[in-house]
């Protein structure tokens, strides 16, 4: 009789451990995916060796991903797209959080095969693709904003972050790319650093887990 009904029991609790192991596993890595998941991942995977001119690393596509997801982010504006490596993992994060990207190109070339990536991605409803010069359009641009990608001419860093942070809400983030602490750096980088640095209503820190340097500089209130 005990053989027997171990041999019942044991099965079912052993079964019914690992129901919830698979269940907590699910909620904590989010594996249901969406057909736009899906497309976009197909299409990353499918680009991921042939993204060059200006583009981002994968890394730095991820770590903005999760940070627009973590903070709830939905305003967004990019300040270079290039070919749009970086505005498709911004983009398909605010397809999560029921936000939108406006991103900004110079280049007319660049701009159209950003065009179609994002259009090949699925993700084209959730971007604002302007053609135009961002050192006269960034200073017209309306909030409110929450977060902001800045990856274009490393000189005009400064100029970007005060044309636009009147219009970022508190809480919102500035991040820059190819900023970094390394004594090399570009002196025009360095004095963006230390100017946003020193401003008593951020928080700016510089990003470890990308490959390039990315700062991140948190809005904490009004000046």
């Amino acid at each position: 009789m005990r053989n027997t009904i171990r041999k019942i029991i044991i099965p079912f609790l052993f079964t019914g451990i690992l129901s919830l192991i698979n269940f907590d596993l699910t909620a904590q890595t989010g594996t249901s995916k969406t057909d736009l998941d899906k497309k976009v991942e197909q299409f990353l995977e499918k680009h991921k060796y042939k993204w060059h001119d200006m583009n981002i690393p994968t890394a730095d596509g991820k770590f903005l991903y999760n940070l627009i997801i973590k903070n709830n982010y939905k305003n967004a504006i990019e300040i270079g797209t290039s070919t749009g490596h970086s505005a498709i993992w911004i983009a398909w994060a605010l397809s999560k959080t029921g936000g939108k990207l406006t991103t900004i190109e110079i280049n007319e070339s660049r701009h159209q095969k950003a065009l179609a990536n994002f259009k090949e991605a699925g993700l084209e409803a959730y971007i604002d693709a302007k053609l135009d010069d961002a050192h006269k359009l960034v200073p017209k641009l309306k909030g409110p904003i929450d977060f902001v990608f800045c990856d274009a001419d490393k000189g005009w860093y400064k100029n970007y972050f005060k044309d636009i942070e009147r219009e970022l809400i508190v809480g919102g983030c500035f991040a820059a790319h190819n900023v970094s602490e390394n004594k090399n750096a570009e002196p025009s980088v360095k004095d963006y650093l230390e100017y946003i640095r020193n401003l008593p209503n951020y928080k700016t820190s510089i990003e470890n887990e990308s490959s390039s340097g990315i700062s991140i500089s948190y809005k904490t209130g009004h000046k």
